[in-house]
């Protein structure tokens, strides 16, 4: 960072791109404040998917949910990075950053009318989702404007970025406004997305922008830490629910708190055992497969606080789920973390290792053995217990020798 962007004022600096490998750089206040929205977006997400989930209206449910992912954690995941290369802490860029915020919010308030309309089987209405996305990507492409204008180096990349996300933004309008059966939608919508997808990959390619890799490790720490919160706030919002209901202080209800607390914390665990800075430092061009894995791990967590309130909907009598669908809440999206948590390590490390199937096969025995006692009538707050134990096969499996297989490819990964 230069003497001038150390400077304690904030006036107007040119968008020219940072150090990626100065030191000590680290999150700043701006883009904590910034996160802060998100807790609202995947909160509001999580609570539509119970609700739904509990209603037995799973379709509109999972697919809702999956839409309000996507857009939420694109958004994060395309600010982010680009703060990582640019930000530059000047009224400009603070500004820019209030106003994407202001987009979140937007988005998250047009969350219940999109589950609606999928639910009553109309025409999908994301019109208000929309309005939000186009704020957040009016103030990108605001920036990407500048980085074009400030840094001749990258400013090919910057106009790739502009046309992707301009091109984009036009056709999610005119979706979202042109009263569209959900299937022709849906159809329309795959390229839009593929669009957003392949801007990135398009524009990194040549002259790829200077993003700070310890910084973009613990940037999305930080956010799967937001959105395990969720979790345990979803859980501690259940239970309080529960026993302040008609039942009270139930041996259920410990069991639910239990589960939802222990579940956090191996899911936590599991995550925060790779040192991803030092990988991603390594491994500039496998990034991008390492950020869209995120996607999965960040909407996977949420649906993990969604199901324990599935669960908290159950014991209260209140849902029309069985105990068996009650428990998959809860399981699926537990088992696509610890999928996607591995899979994206393999890509990284580029490493096969017999020990990790051995350990997501006795992590399926666990799940299985879960969704067998359910079935069998046992408690669905016992049979959670079991789920509970599945995050920590990995956790053992890492600590007894996992840990010397991950030292042995990171040094091997340096020769």
């Amino acid at each position: 960072m230069t003497a001038d962007s150390q400077s304690t004022d904030h006036r107007h600096r040119p968008l020219v791109g940072r150090d990626p490998g100065e030191p000590c750089r680290s999150a700043t206040p701006l883009e904590l404040l910034y996160d802060l929205t998100f807790v609202v977006a995947f909160g509001a997400a999580a609570n539509e998917l119970a609700h739904y989930l509990a209603e037995g209206h799973v379709g509109p449910a999972v697919v809702g949910f999956s839409l309000a992912v996507l857009a939420v954690a694109w958004c994060w995941m395309n600010y982010s990075w680009f703060a990582s290369a640019y930000d530059n802490d000047d009224w400009v860029f603070r500004v820019a950053t209030m106003v994407q915020m202001v987009g979140v919010i937007v988005l998250a308030l047009g969350l219940p009318n999109m589950f609606a309309s999928l639910d009553h089987g109309d025409e999908i209405n994301v019109r208000v989702m929309v309005a939000g996305y186009v704020v957040m990507r009016l103030s990108m492409l605001f920036l990407w404007l500048l980085v074009a204008r400030n840094d001749p180096d990258r400013a090919p990349a910057a106009r790739k970025y502009i046309t992707s996300i301009g091109v984009a933004q036009v056709g999610w309008v005119v979706l979202a406004f042109s009263h569209l059966p959900n299937w022709l939608f849906a159809v329309l919508a795959i390229p839009l997305f593929a669009l957003e997808i392949a801007g990135p990959i398009v524009a990194e390619r040549r002259s790829p922008t200077p993003w700070h890799a310890h910084h973009i490790a613990e940037r999305h720490g930080l956010l799967l830490l937001i959105t395990l919160g969720e979790g345990v706030l979803g859980t501690v919002v259940a239970v309080n629910a529960l026993v302040h209901g008609e039942h009270g202080w139930t041996f259920d209800a410990g069991l639910l708190t239990v589960a939802g607390i222990g579940l956090t914390f191996g899911l936590w665990w599991i995550y925060f055992a790779v040192p991803w800075g030092g990988v991603l430092s390594r491994h500039r061009s496998r990034s991008q497969a390492w950020g869209f894995g995120h996607v999965l791990l960040f909407g996977a967590v949420a649906a993990t606080g969604a199901g324990l309130h599935v669960a908290a909907y159950f014991l209260e009598r209140s849902s029309e789920l069985g105990p068996t669908e009650t428990v998959l809440t809860v399981a699926i999206p537990v088992s696509i973390y610890i999928v996607t948590a591995y899979a994206i390590y393999w890509v990284f490390l580029r490493q096969r290792d017999s020990f990790h199937f051995l350990l997501l096969a006795a992590t399926a025995a666990v799940i299985g053995l879960a969704v067998v006692c359910a079935e069998l009538g046992a408690s669905s707050a016992w049979c959670l217990i079991v789920v509970m134990l599945a995050p920590a096969v990995t956790v053992v499996g890492f600590e007894t020798k996992g840990h010397r297989h991950l030292t042995a490819a990171l040094l091997g990964d340096r020769t």
